[in-house]
């Protein structure tokens, strides 16, 4: 029997990031103002049109990444590494390091009340998986030969090629490793994925499917293919690789775009009752969530329009006001449109009001479906502490954009936030989090 009124709480989180790989190292870089934007390192940036990145740089992929585990989990989750990609890693990382927060044993939880739901991008191969099968079908004057694939190409492709790459196995391994036999889904929504999957988890347990979930999203822009689909597609900041912290310039005058990066994270999510059944520590509640997708005739994204109807839902799903929100946590891109769009639905909703407004992608540039949940563990950390973090390389308001971005350290966050996101197509998504009382 479902039940609306159940409180959801966070009771573990875990992250992988431009900005570190635990809460406190995230914290640290945003309280102290510093970026995790770099020099590309992960791709030739002397052929493309930007040279910075947001990249992980202290996720290797090695088992110390994923945290303290037993030793039959370490075994298990280092032998199945082979067919994992690096979004796949980073998000199982993210999952266990949450686990690990919330103080997660296995004996001690019910396995088919423990659901999983991950956010994902669409995974793409990497050019190289299938560079023996096509050298193996080239003729005599290097032209390949299909007719010859079938025999000679695939033999040479990994015979577990496709698991690397299937948006389905983030949720899969997490749930496998941890024997975790709940509900499960997979979502391959881009920027929108975390919150909706944050948004699915707190309705899954709310119906009484189940006591727990773990609620996360990994993603990149930093992919050979992905990264050239961006550039072709979207407004990119070209970056400069003496400066490369001042890439990311959301809601500025300006601004020249977005960075690409990469990331991962995730929260541990349980009804009210069965966290304070055990014990937990509770770090937050989700008390709103909303979607919402427009696009016009053409097809092309409404982004005000979609911001404007997720704020309005997400609070009216929670029972609040725009004055019961403490600051906003924007999508805050970098582009001049997505932006502009973004700031005149912050004023739709909230009017003159001058709700503090800060831009994670500042500090850590766009990281595809793991943006979100990257962002909003950000503001949970800074409810936590009672200090809002700064907006980086917010010098000149733009007047298109007249809302008051946090530009100054010290700023009070209030007791709850908003956090939003947005896909090119149009998608946005949004949850609502407030502190624990």
């Amino acid at each position: 029997m479902g039940n609306g009124s159940r409180r959801i709480v966070i009771t573990g989180l875990g992250v992988i990031s431009p900005l570190g790989c635990s809460a406190d190292a995230v914290r640290n870089r945003l309280e102290q103002g510093l970026s995790g934007i770099g020099p590309m390192e992960m791709l030739p940036a002397r052929h493309l049109p930007t040279k910075v990145a947001a990249e992980a740089r202290d996720f290797r992929g090695e088992i110390a990444d994923f945290g303290p585990l037993e030793k039959t989990l370490s075994r298990n989750i280092k032998k199945n590494l082979k067919v994992m990609c690096r979004e796949i890693e980073m998000g199982v990382a993210a999952a266990q390091l949450a686990l690990t927060d919330g103080g997660f044993v296995p004996e001690g939880h019910d396995p088919d009340r423990f659901g999983v739901v991950f956010g994902c991008d669409y995974l793409l191969t990497q050019p190289e998986e299938f560079l023996e099968g096509i050298r193996r079908c080239q003729d005599e004057a290097g032209k390949f030969d299909f007719g010859r694939w079938a025999d000679q190409g695939l033999p040479k492709v990994e015979p577990l090629w496709l698991l690397k790459y299937l948006p389905n196995m983030p949720a899969s391994h997490v749930a496998i490793f941890n024997d975790l036999r709940g509900p499960n889904n997979s979502l391959t929504l881009r920027e929108a994925g975390s919150n909706m999957a944050i948004g699915e988890a707190v309705t899954t347990l709310q119906r009484g499917w189940a006591d727990r979930m773990l609620a996360g999203a990994t993603g990149t822009r930093l992919h050979l293919l992905r990264t050239l689909h961006v550039l072709l597609q979207e407004q990119v900041a070209p970056g400069d690789p003496d400066d490369p912290a001042a890439s990311c310039r959301p809601f500025d005058r300006d601004r020249s775009g977005s960075v690409v990066g990469e990331g991962a994270g995730v929260l541990m999510l349980e009804t009210e009752a069965t966290a304070l059944a055990r014990g937990a520590r509770i770090r937050g509640e989700i008390v709103g969530h909303a979607s919402s997708t427009v696009v016009d005739r053409r097809g092309a994204a409404d982004y005000r329009a979609a911001f404007r109807n997720v704020m309005r839902m997400a609070l009216q799903s929670a029972g609040l006001g725009p004055n019961d929100i403490g600051h906003v946590n924007a999508h805050g891109l970098g582009t001049t449109r997505c932006d502009r769009d973004e700031a005149a639905a912050i004023r739709d909703v909230f009017g003159d009001r001058p709700i503090p407004v800060v831009a994670p992608k500042s500090y850590h540039g766009n990281l595809g479906a793991g943006s979100g949940i990257v962002e909003a563990i950000g503001s949970l950390l800074a409810l936590e502490q009672g200090r809002l973090f700064r907006t980086l390389n917010y010098r000149t308001p733009d007047p298109e954009c007249p809302i008051a971005v946090v530009s100054t350290d010290g700023v009070d966050p209030g007791d709850s936030f908003i956090s939003l996101n947005v896909t090119p197509q149009g998608q946005a998504a949004a949850i609502i989090v407030r502190r624990y009382a």
